[in-house]
């Protein structure tokens, strides 16, 4: 098989992805970038060359390959082996010899410690956006993204991406595009409701995008000529860590901290996981399940019910 072939096929596999399979560019990007990894370190010229000998020297390799900050986390190794796994998948399904991808396991992962915020925390984060000396239309915007990620535990590209059109006032509720092209339905808060038609109320451009920019020397100097564009994932990031900061709250907060929070609270007033996993947009109920250990009521009255009691009666 010519060098160039297994370069062929992955181009292939790629076009799949996106053609087939409705992935994002984001992740057929990632899954790119992960596979060519592998085709160069292993300097493989046919998919017949894959094998458990070739898949453990490269996991062996990713273990102690060395970033900036440290060696590969185990996520980011796994996610190599994911794409690989992938890959090989798709060589079956051409009836192309290579390794079953079955046999590839992957490493195994700590409990994740997730980071949510409540109480005290959570109000002064979603009250910083009107305690600064920023415009009106910024407070009112600010405080309807946080407000609405609260609400309804969006991913921060999902928000970024919420045209006027999609949100229904009327039944307090909208349809967003997930992972995987992936539709589901949110719901607003009251208070979400509010702000974001407060905000919408002070607008007067033409644009399409619910959240955008009102930074009159960028706009003019980018998008002269045209609409002004939506606020990007990257931007909303770096509000949210913003108002962190003005809240006086130390810890790491990101968007995802208040998807977590939404979850969060929603476990502690009593939804089942399993509608909270259909809230969130969890293909799988195992990765919705990494909230219950921090949410458990039941077990929390049982520990209230029956520890130190034989101390009590002493």
């Amino acid at each position: 098989m010519p060098s160039n072939e297994i370069q062929k096929l992955l181009t292939d596999f790629l076009n799949y992805l996106e053609i087939e399979r409705g992935r994002s560019l984001y992740t057929i990007k990632n899954y790119e970038f992960y596979l060519t990894r592998f085709i160069k370190w292993s300097k493989i010229t046919s998919p017949a060359k894959i094998d458990m000998d070739l898949v453990r020297e490269f996991r062996l390799w990713l273990n102690r390959l060395s970033r900036k900050d440290g060696t590969l986390k185990k996520s980011t190794q796994n996610y190599h082996l994911i794409a690989l796994r992938a890959f090989l998948k798709y060589l079956t399904i051409r009836d192309i010899k290579t390794m079953a991808p079955e046999k590839i396991e992957l490493a195994k992962m700590p409990q994740r410690q997730v980071e949510f915020l409540e109480g005290s925390d959570l109000e002064r984060l979603l009250t910083a956006p009107l305690q600064t000396d920023d415009k009106k239309i910024i407070q009112t915007r600010d405080k309807a993204i946080l407000e609405l990620f609260f609400s309804t535990g969006l991913r921060v590209s999902e928000l970024a991406s919420i045209k006027r059109e999609n949100v229904n006032f009327k039944k307090d509720e909208f349809t967003i595009r997930g992972k995987g092209s992936k539709l589901r339905i949110v719901f607003m808060s009251n208070q979400a409701k509010h702000w974001v038609k407060e905000y919408l109320n002070k607008r007067s451009d033409p644009t399409e995008w619910l959240f955008i920019r009102h930074d009159k020397a960028k706009r003019s100097s980018e998008n002269k000529g045209k609409h002004t564009e939506g606020l990007t994932p990257r931007s909303i990031q770096r509000l949210v860590q913003k108002y962190t900061k003005r809240a006086g709250i130390t810890k790491h907060v990101s968007p995802h901290t208040l998807r977590h929070s939404f979850a969060t609270d929603l476990l502690k007033g009593g939804a089942d996981i399993r509608e909270v996993q259909a809230m969130l947009g969890h293909a799988s109920i195992t990765t919705t399940q990494v909230y219950t250990h921090i949410t458990d009521k039941h077990l929390s009255e049982i520990h209230k019910k029956y520890h130190g009691k034989s101390i009590e009666d002493k």
